[in-house]
Formats: C-alpha cells, structure tokens, sequence
C-alpha cells in the first residue's frame, strides 16, 4: 500500500518529528508507556516507503525475539512484503548470522555452535581444573562473570591476562585462556563472542566493515540506554559510514548494568554527535497521574539522568497504596486478600494483577499464600523450558548433529539413555580424541581402536557415531520437525521416558514433545526448515521472549523481568532498605542509583493501580531481622499515597532480632513517623556524630543506610576524603570513647 500524507496522522507531534526526522543523528528520549516501539515501526516503514529507502539498507536492532517479532508484523503490516528484506532482529542474533556468513574470517565455521549458561560454566569449571585454579578458592560462576565482563571490554584472554590485578584477576587470566582453547576445541561461541567476533572481525578487517556499513544506510537501536560496551562500539562502527544514526531509549530504564549495560552511551549520545537531533517522548498512554507523578518523585533524585516528567490526558485515578505489615507472611496474605478482593467485588480478572519483586526468593511465601486462596498464579523467570534437562538432552543430539566438534553437548548424551558407555568409558574416549587431536565423535568412530576401552563400550560408542552419521545426512534435506521426530526414534530416548512410568518421566516425556511442536511452529512461522536456524532460535530466545498474557491467573516475577511489560493492577513487596535497594548497593552511588531506576521500572509497569508493601521483619537464613522502609518510600510525595498499617503498633520498637547487634539506627521516614521513636533510641551514629578510624583519623558522619549488620556509614575525613563504611568491619569508634 501508499503510505500517504496521513501516514502518521495518528501519532502526536513528537512521535511524528520522530518518524520524519531526515539524515543524521537522532536520539529519542522515550519514557515509559511513550509508545517507542510505535515509533520504530513507524520510521522503519516511513523510510521505505516515503524516503524509498531499500529494506536491505534498513538495520533495525531490538533486545529480544519477542520486541523484533512484533516489529517485523508491524512493519509488514504498514509496507507489505519489502518489509522481510530489512534486518530487525537482536544484537545476538544480527552478529550470529554476520559470523556464519563471514566465517571464513575467523577460526570458528559456519556450523559454531552457540554455547548456553550451563555450557560455559562446564566449560569453565573443566578450564579451572587445567589451569591448577582450585574448584574451592572460586566458584565457576564468579570466573565466568568476571571472562564475560573482559569479553564486554572487548579485552582477549591475552589482553586481559596483560592488564595485571590481585590474585583472583592472575587466576581468572589463567582460566580464561583455557576457556578460549575449549570454545576452539568445540566450534563453540558464547553469547559474549557474538558481538566480541564481530567487532574484532570488522576492525580486523576494514573491506568487510566497509562492506556493511555502505549496506547499511539507516542504524535503529531499540532500548539504547541498555547497550553495553561491545554493543556501543558495534553500533559505531556500522553507522560510522553514513552516520544515519537513530537511538531510541530512557536513561530512566536503564535497569542491566550488573550484565554490562553501560548508561553513559546514552546520556553521552550528545557528546559522540554534537549535532545529534533529540527528542522527547513524554506523554504516557499507559499510567494515571497519580502512578507517574510517584514515580517521578522516586526517579527524579537521581543525579545521572536527562530531566523529563511523563504526563498523560488519562484521569488522575487513585492513591498509590502503600501497606505497612508485620512480616514476609503478612504480606502475602494482604496481596492475596487484595487480588480476591478486586476479583470478586470489582469484576477483574487474576491476570490483570502483577507482583514484582527484586529478588527470586521473595516468592514462595508470596506463591503459598496465593495457592491456600485458590488464585491462579504464573511463574515467570523459574526454571526455563529450553533449560530443562530433557529438553537439554535433546538439543545437545541436535547441536552435535550440525556442529560434531561439540564435544561438551557430546559428552553430555555419550550414555543417555544408557548405552554402556560410564564414566570411565567416557574419560577414556576423551583422553583418546585429544591424544589424536581429534573430535570426540570421531573417536567414537574408531573406538574399537582405542585400548582399554570395554567391548560393550566400544561397540556402542562406534554404533552411536554411525548414527549420528546417517542423522547429519538427513539434516542436510528434511525439515528440523521431521530430523527430530527420527531422532527421538533412533536414539530410543523418549521410549526411554516413557518405560520410566514415574510422574515425573511422564512430565518430562510432555516437554520432549512440546520440544517436537516448537520445532514445528518454528518451520511454519518462518519458512525456514533447517537445523542450523532452529537451534539459533532456540539458542538466543530470551525468557521473557516466552511469557505470554493468556491465562487467567497472577503474574509473579522479578522487576528486572517485568521491564517492557503492563498490567491493570501491580503489586511491589519488600520495599524495604537492603531488599529495595538491595543491600549490595549501600556502598556505591551508581548502583543505588540504578536501584532506584529498577523501582520507577516497577511503578510505571502499573496501569490503574500501584500497591506498595514492606514489613517490619523478615526471616533471612531462618534468621529473624528487623526492616527499616526503604529510602525510596521517603521520596515519593505524601500526597500522592495512601497509607495502611496492618502490623501492631509496638512490633517495630519491640521485636527482637537474632542478627541485629546492640549498636545500630533505623534512618528516619516521613511515611511512617513512628520510626523516628526507634531512632532517638540510637543517636551515636546518626549524621553529624564525630568517629575515628584506626586508618584514616577523625571524621564526620554524613549519612547513615541500612540496618543492622548491614548499616553502612558515610564519613568525611579530616582530609576531605569521602569514605562508605560498613559499620561491622570498619572499626569506628566514637571519638572520645
């Protein structure tokens, strides 16, 4: 169809300068429920049809499969079919298929595999183990963060090792140059290499960059604000050419800086482009008044943003509701009581509600309380489905099948089901491979050869090679839906299940063949029908990706997976110093910052109703410690609150606690004054008092956060230096005593 003068008639006059900007940077400031997605679809679309812009120049990049998805139909919707010939799509995704087409540039082929959570940990846990990094002085996980956040700095294992550091920095550079050697042996990338390679491959080789940046006339990028370094220098480099830049994000949003989203991109967008043109997206269609001036009343105290305040022509709607309540059980019995009540006397529906919480944990006494009341409840964020052990198996068949160099997906099915290869067996074949300097599945291939192997072992070894043989020439002509279902056959594996007979094998038999139906899905949504494909899909599909608003039942999941989602009525439990903010971010200005940020998130995920809670206790490792609100609450107006208190009124003052020593002082809160009762009690370290350090001398007490052993202090030392103390182990003693 023409896309007319009219075109954009029914955007508001921001989104319309938006859509129509002309060549050179843009950078829009889009606020929650602004209607950015609208906005991308549109200039997407404006841009081809009005600019006549070939789709094959358009890179459009979103931050998961579901958001790229949307925008593919939208787009298709408003210009028809030209619309499949633009790249939209994940960072991930874009640069998994830049690496497979120019494989040739790196020392992986086009089969790589792409290597999970759980893959890399393996992985580094067996690259601890031969660099002599003992399994007790680290867990895999913290060596595995610490090679991703190198990877992000674009820093090699040589570049890493290179830069120096204490004793767990030698240690890391150690395990990451092994880890590299294991990614080679097996043809394997992580999701870091995906946009590492692909930076380093255009910079190690200008022709191809040129080749893609001259593709690529117009650069999109969806959520900027969540960009990471890696990504920060792919999207320059592609755009450098012809500098047709458009950034779309919130500073206020930007919630991912543990996985290395880095802020600054889009608060220094201005500085990169002097000549940027910015925008601002701040009419909300999502929220009331009331919701959105609360959360700008939090978000507004933070001292690294662009200044917006979102409005909206909805009605002022009601109070946001904040409950004062004795304990964890308390508090989720009152979400209980509230969702029945607004189900039964106001005709919602249980999917209308949301509870977002910080951490994981948070939900079993909130899920117990829903289940004793019949609610209906929908877990989001639990145990993945591609990440179930069953459904791991069967995709490790699959990854070895296209890429045999996976010997970490190999040796996780070499006896499953069960073929008489054990441990040994498998340990053997292994140390076989490596002494010929071959893959694992070629051993198996000549594992009759191999001494001290058992007969039994050897010869399933050998029939397992051969069936992995006669599966990879089928991949090369049937569908993946159909490869499956044969190899589900040839493998004996869901017979396997079903022979088990538990109520647990039956389960896990239903997952293998939900797998079968999403391979089918996946061909007849896209047409495409290979191997390769699928297991991409499969491989970069991200977990909110897979939540959908389809049953009638309470949604539960964490603030950082709520982001990008809406509900009629949320609900926030433990608002509370050390929970919200979490107490990791005491001693660090831009974390607590980035807290605060994850609060707003939560607040404007809210449509018609907001209901905040905190308690004044709270059992950690069976442990009963008191709570102090959290700062957050102090921040938002009184007028836009409304405040119930379901504990009795000496809990606070009188509860004892197991962890909370005798020297320690709930900071002052205007929502709940009778809290200032408690902290008269505990005037020593309260701000203005005089301490010493053994250390640092004389100081003055700035600021008092947190509680308990958690009570962390700002100091001002005779110098003028600054220091953040956590109050336990930082030997103060008030001066004079």
């Amino acid at each position: 169809m023409r896309l007319g003068a009219d075109f954009v008639s029914d955007l508001n006059p921001v989104q319309q300068a938006a859509v129509r900007h002309g060549d050179g940077p843009l950078l829009v400031l889009a606020g929650a429920g602004s209607g950015k997605t609208r906005v991308l679809t549109y200039r997407v679309a404006y841009l081809i049809r009005e600019r006549h812009v070939s789709p094959r120049r358009i890179l459009a990049v979103t931050f998961t499969n579901k958001a790229a998805g949307e925008m593919k139909k939208r787009v298709a919707a408003l210009v028809g079919g030209d619309a499949g010939q633009a790249w939209i799509g994940t960072f991930h995704s874009m640069c998994a298929r830049i690496l497979r087409r120019e494989a040739r540039w790196g020392w992986w082929t086009s089969a790589f595999s792409i290597f999970d959570d759980s893959d890399q940990t393996d992985l580094v846990k067996k690259s601890m183990e031969k660099a002599g990094v003992a399994a007790s002085a680290f867990s895999a996980r913290a060596v595995l963060g610490a090679i991703s956040r190198a990877k992000d700095r674009l820093l090699t294992a040589e570049m890493y090792a290179a830069e120096g550091g204490g004793y767990f920095e030698e240690c890391v550079a150690k395990v990451y140059a092994e880890y590299e050697k294991g990614l080679r042996v097996n043809n394997a990338l992580d999701f870091d290499d995906l946009i590492k390679e692909t930076v380093q491959v255009f910079r190690a080789n200008p022709p191809l960059l040129e080749a893609y940046a001259g593709r690529f006339l117009h650069v999109l990028v969806d959520e900027y604000q969540d960009t990471s370094h890696a990504q920060y220098a792919l999207v320059n480099l592609l755009s450098g050419r012809h500098r047709n830049i458009c950034v779309v994000g919130d500073d206020d949003q930007s919630i991912y800086g543990w996985r290395g989203a880095d802020i600054t991109n889009i608060l220094d967008f201005e500085h990169d482009h002097p000549d940027a043109t910015v925008l601002t997206l701040d009419q909300n269609y999502r929220s009331t008044k009331r919701i959105l001036d609360a959360a700008h009343d939090v978000v507004s105290r933070n001292a690294r943003r662009k200044e917006k305040k979102l409005w909206t022509e909805r009605e002022e709607g009601s109070s946001v509701a904040l409950s004062r309540v004795v304990n964890e059980y308390d508090e989720a019995d009152a979400i209980r009581d509230a969702v029945l009540a607004r189900v039964t006397r106001e005709g919602r529906n249980y999917h209308d509600f949301a509870v977002l919480y910080r951490t994981h944990a948070q939900s079993r006494v909130i899920e117990d309380s829903l289940r004793r009341g019949g609610i209906p409840y929908d877990i989001v964020g639990g145990v993945r489905f591609y990440e179930r052990a069953e459904v791991k198996d069967v995709l490790a068949y699959l990854r070895v099948i296209a890429n045999p160099a996976d010997a970490v997906s190999l040796e996780r099915i070499l006896n499953v089901p069960p073929r008489k290869i054990g441990d040994k067996s498998a340990a053997r074949l292994a140390e076989a491979a490596a002494a010929r300097g071959v893959p694992l599945l070629d051993a198996l291939g000549v594992a009759d050869e191999i001494e001290g192997l058992p007969a039994a072992a050897a010869d399933s070894a050998r029939k397992l090679a051969g069936m992995f043989d006669r599966l990879r020439k089928k991949s090369e002509a049937a569908p993946v839906d159909e490869l499956l279902k044969d190899l589900l056959e040839e493998t004996g594996y869901s017979a396997w299940l079903d022979g088990q007979k538990t109520e647990g094998s039956a389960q896990r038999l239903a997952n293998v063949e939900e797998l079968v139906s999403a391979a089918t899905e996946f061909v007849d949504a896209s047409g495409e029908e290979s191997l390769g494909a699928f297991l991409e899909q499969v491989s970069l599909v991200a977990n909110i990706d897979r939540w959908e608003d389809r049953a009638n039942a309470v949604s539960l999941m964490t603030l950082h997976n709520a982001k990008g989602l809406e509900f009629t009525v949320v609900v926030i439990p433990g608002l509370e110093d050390g929970l919200l903010p979490h107490e990791s971010a005491f001693a660090d200005d831009d974390e607590l910052e980035e807290e605060r940020r994850l609060f707003y998130v939560g607040m404007t995920r809210a449509q018609d109703e907001l209901c905040l809670l905190c308690a004044d206790t709270r059992r950690r490792s069976g442990l009963t410690e008191m709570r102090v609100p959290s700062r957050f609450l102090d921040e938002i107006d009184a007028s836009h609150l409304s405040v119930e208190e379901t504990r009795a009124p000496t809990s606070w003052e009188r509860a004892p606690s197991a962890r909370t020593p005798g020297r320690r002082r709930a900071r002052r809160t205007d929502v709940f004054p009778d809290y200032e009762d408690y902290s008269q009690e505990q005037q020593e370290l309260s701000p203005g008092a005089r301490v010493r350090h053994p250390s640092w001398g004389e100081g003055e007490v700035l600021e008092v956060s947190g509680v308990g052993e958690d009570t962390i202090v700002r100091v001002r030392f005779g110098d003028g230096t600054e220091k953040r103390i956590m109050v336990r182990y930082g030997k103060l003693t008030l001066s004079g005593s």
